[in-house]
C-alpha cells in the first residue's frame, strides 16, 4: 500500500482488518493510544487525513469543523485518523456510505470513544468495529508462535524443545509491555513509556467531554485498579483500596464516572466471567477479572520496576498472568473466539477460558514456574470432571508456563505450552 510506514512490523489485526474491509464500507479501529492503530491503518490505506495534525496556523480539526465533508476526500481506503475529535465525522461517513455503497472505502481510528449523544447513528451494517491492543510476544518476536492457539483448540500440538527462558526476561516483558515504541529501547528504559502513558491517560481522562475531574482521584483509582491486576474483585473493593492505601475516598457517582472515562480511553480491559450453559443450578460468578489494557501500565502505576518485581515474585505472578491473558485474548479473537475466566460459588476457578467461534472451549491455567505444572494439570483434570458432570466438557486443557522450555502433551492429555511458544 502507498501509505505503509517504513519499518512497519506486521500485526495480528492486519488480517482481521483486511477481511472486514472486504465486507463493510468502513472499519473503525479502536484501542489505546500508542498501540499502533495509525500505522496499521496506513498499511491498508491509499489516502489519509489526520484530524489533530497542524495545517499552517490551524489544525485539520479546525478545517473539518468548518466543513465536515473535507474529512471524506481521498482515494479508498481513506483513513480518517482520530475521528473522535470531530464526532460528526461518524454520521457523515455513514451517510456517504448510504448514498454511495461500496466496500473498504474508509478506515477510522480513535483512541477514545465519544459519548453516544455526540453522533446520531450506530453505523451498524456499514461501519464495522475492530479492537486493537498493544503487541503480543509473538508480534514483538519474543515468542516463536510454534504452538498455535488455533491448533491447540483442535487438540493439535507438536512436541518441541524451546530456548531456555530466564526469570529476568519475563520480568522485562512485563515492565516493557507491548508498546511498539518500546521495541529496540534499552531494557533499563523499558518503564519510561508506560509511565509517560499513565500521565497522558490521566490528563486525557480528566478533560474528557470538557468536564473537570480531580486528577488526584483519577490517579488513585488507577493505582487501586493496578493493585487488583488480574484478580476478581468488586467495585467496592477497588474503592476501599483507594481509602485504605491512599486515604482517598470517592463517591459511587464519581467512581462510575471516572471508570467510564478510563474505559472510553481504552485503559481498562476486564475479562468477563464464563457463562457456560450448564444443566445445573450452580451459581457462576459474574465479577470480571480486572486488567489494565497493558500489564506494564499496572507496573508503572504502582511504581514498580525490574528490581522490585524480582524481589516480589508474588506480585510478579499476577503481572505474569496478566501478560499471558493479554496475548491469549488477542490470539483468541484472531480466530473468531473470546476470552473469559471461570469462578463458581464453591470457589473453584480456572485462570482463562478460550471459547471458539463454534462454541467449543478450552480451559487454561497460567503458572510461572515449571515446578507448578503438575499441580496445575491436576487442577485442570479435576475441573474437567466438574464440567463433565454438568454436561459441558472442555475440548482442551492446557497449562501456560513461563519458565519452561518444552511444548508437549502429557500422558494425562493436558498440554503444556511456554508463553514464548504461544501464537495465534
Amino acid at each position: 500500500m502507498s501509505l505503509t510506514p517504513e519499518g512497519y512490523k506486521p500485526r495480528i489485526v492486519d488480517q482481521m482488518l483486511e477481511r472486514k474491509l472486504h465486507v463493510f464500507g468502513a472499519v473503525s479501529i479502536e484501542g489505546p493510544k500508542w498501540c499502533g492503530k495509525t500505522w496499521t491503518a496506513e498499511n491498508h490505506a491509499e489516502s489519509e487525513i489526520k484530524i489533530a495534525e497542524n495545517r499552517g496556523p490551524l489544525t485539520n480539526r479546525d478545517y473539518v469543523l468548518a466543513d465536515v465533508s473535507r474529512a471524506l476526500v481521498g482515494d479508498s481506503p481513506h483513513l480518517i485518523d482520530e475521528w473522535q475529535e470531530v464526532p460528526q465525522i461518524w454520521d457523515s461517513v455513514r451517510s456517504d456510505l448510504d448514498s454511495h455503497p461500496g466496500h473498504g472505502r474508509y478506515i477510522l481510528t480513535g483512541s477514545s470513544v465519544p459519548r453516544r449523544e455526540e453522533y446520531i447513528h450506530s453505523g451498524i451494517g456499514r461501519i464495522a468495529k475492530l479492537k486493537m491492543r498493544t503487541m503480543t510476544l509473538f508480534e514483538t518476536g519474543d515468542s516463536d508462535g510454534s504452538a498455535s492457539l488455533r491448533e491447540l483448540m483442535l487438540g493439535k500440538l507438536e512436541m518441541s524443545e524451546k530456548r531456555d527462558v530466564e526469570l529476568e526476561q519475563l520480568v522485562d516483558f512485563v515492565v516493557r509491555g507491548g508498546w511498539p515504541a518500546a521495541m529496540g529501547v534499552d531494557p533499563e528504559d523499558y518503564g519510561l513509556i508506560p509511565r509517560e502513558y499513565i500521565e497522558s491517560a490521566i490528563e486525557d481522562a480528566c478533560r474528557l467531554d470538557g468536564k473537570r475531574r480531580d486528577r488526584e482521584k483519577m490517579t488513585m483509582l488507577i493505582k487501586s485498579l493496578s493493585r487488583n491486576e488480574s484478580t476478581v474483585v468488586s467495585n467496592e473493593t477497588v474503592k476501599n483500596g483507594m481509602r485504605s492505601y491512599d486515604d482517598e475516598s470517592i463517591s459511587n457517582d464519581t467512581y462510575y464516572d471516572y471508570s467510564d472515562c478510563l474505559d472510553r480511553i481504552h485503559l481498562l480491559e476486564d475479562t468477563p466471567s464464563f457463562k457456560a450453559n450448564f444443566r445445573s443450578n450452580v451459581r457462576i460468578g459474574k465479577k470480571p477479572k480486572r486488567h489494565l489494557t497493558d500489564v506494564s501500565l499496572a507496573v508503572a502505576a504502582l511504581g514498580l520496576n525490574h528490581k522490585k518485581l524480582m524481589g516480589d515474585l508474588n506480585t510478579f505472578g499476577f503481572m505474569f498472568e496478566s501478560l499471558c491473558e493479554h496475548d491469549l485474548q488477542i490470539y483468541a479473537e484472531c480466530a473468531g473466539g473470546s476470552l473469559y475466566h471461570y469462578r463458581d460459588d464453591s470457589g473453584r476457578e480456572v485462570d482463562a477460558i478460550v471459547e471458539s467461534e463454534d462454541g467449543s472451549w478450552g480451559a487454561f491455567e497460567i503458572k510461572l514456574g515449571a515446578g507448578q505444572i503438575d499441580d496445575a494439570a491436576e487442577h485442570l483434570l479435576r475441573m474437567r470432571d466438574v464440567f463433565e458432570s454438568r454436561g459441558n466438557t472442555p475440548c482442551v486443557l492446557c497449562v501456560i508456563s513461563g519458565l519452561s522450555n518444552w511444548a508437549y502433551r502429557r500422558p494425562d492429555g493436558v498440554f503444556v505450552v511456554p508463553i514464548t511458544s504461544l501464537g495465534p
